[in-house]
């Protein structure tokens, strides 16, 4: 079979201080129709980067400065810009990591679902939003014959994903590129859209470049997997043989990652105040219940998991404890005070006591503003400090996340990796110096190793400023690292919850067990064997969506 995708000697150059420095170092990579290649390696390595360049595109501020890029023959190096218009969408798509950053929020979804094929002559409008809507129900979105009529905003960002890579297949493309397409996606969601991406792929025989920061996800989806490291390739392998085997010490790190894990704490004083109690909360969005009678406390320097599907609660919850979204019954109190429901009538020491830290840090830092003047607003807003004082107080932030303050102030959120920004949006959230942070989703963006790092400061500053978090999480690795207690929930309710021993003990409640057992492992067989047992025959089948 002929090669469909390939790269040779590749070398591409980013902008930087009016010189041009290495990103990526000659990197060669031969694709055929039908094949997969996971593309794995911590933040900074060059995976996306030569996943766009696989498209023959490059972001501003990069170039390719020597090898080939050939697609079915085609030059895509030297292609014009008629020529790559004609490929990309068509028989080259993209699924990007950040679906609510990439889709257009003044258009509603199923419009820019059939842009694709109207506009390549693939079908019509009709025809492509009747396509649309059967790819909506084969990945398992709610409603699919209504959901694409709706705006971005107005969906989950698990569902939001989904949609996107619904997108990618509206032209039955020969090549897709994966960019972290699960890494918003809750552990029962994501063995359904793996399952259906893996039987799209196998169906059309279409290539595939999967990127991710997950190993277990890799395993599920690569027939190759390629390990790079500072633009440099380390090794590459067949999937078994690299699972098995791997040759290279930086590869046998990635596979020994996760090694962190909190001591565990004593149980709580029954009679100790929590810093947060939610009680008997029922929330809605309109006349749409999505709370019913959520109850649960956080106590001082402890650390509360709430896991659950997408659309289960766990965000919803935090919007009615920030006062974002007052509930229709029940109530939030801090150190035993009930707030007010709405943020709007709480004071300055109210607001400050709870802040949260985003899940996207791409989204949540402005681009415009300098890494200083982000955190400075919060502090001057906060303790009214200006002048040498401000600045001092922001350079103590910068020092608690470990980034230098000399480096770190003047740059801009587009100069930073993703677990620096992330150390961002946590100083920021510290600025306030609050009691209670709301951790929502922070390292599901990150690759293993820096998501590891960012769990071990969060210890740190927990340890050292006695700070109570809601960690808000689909990642039950990450559950076991830093949790005291879990709670469990499910369509808007609390299912289980107890301490994190009692809660990874069996018996468990059946959704927490449905939860525990869709967890991915480093076994390539493991999805496949999954779905057996949960009785479903053909995997790209409207069946997987009654898991």
């Amino acid at each position: 079979m002929s090669e469909l995708l390939e790269i040779r000697n590749l070398r591409l150059e980013g902008r930087s201080d009016e010189q041009w420095n290495p990103i990526i170092n000659g990197v060669d990579l031969t694709l055929k129709k039908g094949e997969v290649l996971g593309l794995i390696g911590e933040s900074g390595a060059g995976k996306s980067t030569l996943g766009l360049a696989a498209m023959g595109f490059t972001r501003d501020g990069v170039r390719i400065s020597s090898g080939t890029v050939e697609f079915d023959g085609i030059d895509l190096v030297n292609a014009s810009a008629a020529v790559k218009r004609g490929l990309l969408g068509k028989r080259i798509a993209y699924v990007a990591q950040s679906a609510a950053a990439s889709f257009n929020p003044a258009h509603k979804i199923i419009d820019q679902h059939v842009e694709a094929p109207v506009q390549h002559g693939v079908e019509s409008r009709a025809a492509s939003i009747k396509d649309g809507i059967a790819l909506y129900e084969r990945l398992r979105l709610p409603n699919p014959g209504e959901i694409g009529f709706r705006y971005p905003h107005q969906v989950s960002g698990g569902q939001l994903q989904r949609a996107m890579t619904a997108m990618a297949m509206s032209c039955r493309p020969d090549l897709i590129i994966f960019d972290e397409p699960t890494t918003a996606l809750d552990v029962t969601t994501q063995i359904e859209v793996l399952a259906s991406v893996r039987d799209i792929v196998e169906q059309f025989d279409t290539a595939a470049i999967y990127i991710t920061h997950d190993l277990a996800v890799v395993a599920q989806m690569a027939d190759t997997i390629k390990v790079l490291l500072k633009g440099d390739e380390v090794e590459t392998a067949e999937t078994r043989e690299m699972l098995s085997s791997p040759k290279e010490d930086y590869t046998k790190s990635l596979w020994a990652v996760r090694s962190f894990e909190r001591p565990t704490k004593p149980a709580v004083n029954t009679g100790a105040t929590p810093v947060v109690s939610i009680r008997n909360v029922d929330a809605a969005y309109g006349t749409v219940p999505v709370l019913h009678d959520v109850s649960f406390d956080i106590h001082e320097g402890r650390t509360v998991a709430v896991v659950g599907e997408s659309g289960s609660g766990k965000s919803t919850t935090a919007r009615c404890i920030t006062g974002l979204l007052p509930p229709k019954k029940g109530e939030v109190l801090f150190d035993g005070e009930v707030l007010p429901a709405n943020y709007k009538q709480r004071n300055k020491h109210q607001l400050r006591q709870a802040q949260m830290i985003y899940q996207m840090a791409d989204t949540a830092l402005n681009p415009r503003m300098a890494i200083g003047q982000i955190i400075s607003r919060p502090v001057q807003f906060y303790t009214g400090l200006t002048g040498k004082g401000l600045r001092r107080r922001v350079d103590q932030l910068l020092d608690q996340i470990e980034l230098e303050p000399d480096q770190y102030y003047n740059r801009l959120p587009s100069e930073l990796s993703g677990g620096q920004k992330q150390r961002i949006g946590i100083a920021r959230a510290l600025a306030a110096e609050p009691k209670f942070i709301i951790c929502d989703e922070v390292t599901s963006a990150l690759d293993q190793l820096v998501a590891e790092g960012i769990l071990r400061l969060l210890a740190k500053l927990q340890d050292s400023l006695k700070l109570s978090y809601m960690f808000i999480t689909h990642d039950l690795a990450t559950v076991r690292a830093i949790s005291d207690e879990v709670v469990v929930m499910k369509e808007g309710r609390v299912v289980e919850q107890g301490e994190k021993r009692a809660m990874f003990t069996p018996p468990h409640h059946a959704y927490t067990d449905l939860l525990l057992s869709s967890v991915p492992e480093m076994d390539p067989d493991w999805l496949t064997n999954l779905l057996n047992e949960r009785g479903v025959d053909n995997i790209g089948d409207a069946a997987v969506g009654k898991m």
